[in-house]
């Protein structure tokens, strides 16, 4: 199993618009790097949610739960998309803000790579994420 934070613009397609429509295609990704990261996803891989623009913070858990496969919306092989589910909503939204002060993420792709809408997230990142977000640290 592997780790991601997807980006998202709330304003076009929220955490709650997943919880609503309970799955969805994860479509949208253009960059090169992130699509190749969509490629690496398996069924059973799981995802924070971060919304970006003004909130810029991490507000929901998803689930992969499906294999990486071409978009269907559009007639271009490159374009990779996975279905989410969406499982719960976080206790504690993390923030950029947060995320950024805490240097335990350093060398963490979501600040290293800020404009990346598909980020890797290592199990040591990815613990401490969820200790964040369940407001336990």
């Amino acid at each position: 199993m592997a780790y991601w934070l997807l980006k998202t613009e709330p304003e076009n397609y929220s955490y709650f618009d997943l919880e609503r429509d309970g799955s969805t295609v994860w479509d949208g990704v253009n960059n090169s790097l992130a699509l190749k990261h969509i490629r690496t996803m398996i069924l059973g891989d799981l995802a924070l949610i971060y919304h970006t623009g003004k909130e810029r913070q991490i507000i929901g858990l998803a689930e992969i739960v499906s294999q990486p496969y071409i978009d269907p919306a559009l007639n271009d092989s490159k374009r990779a998309v996975v279905d989410v589910r969406a499982l719960r909503k976080v206790n504690q939204p993390a923030t950029l803000a947060q995320i950024k002060q805490d240097n335990k993420f350093t060398d963490f792709d979501l600040l290293r790579l800020p404009r990346l809408s598909v980020v890797p997230v290592g199990e040591v990142y990815w613990q401490h994420l969820i200790e964040l977000t369940n407001g336990t640290n």
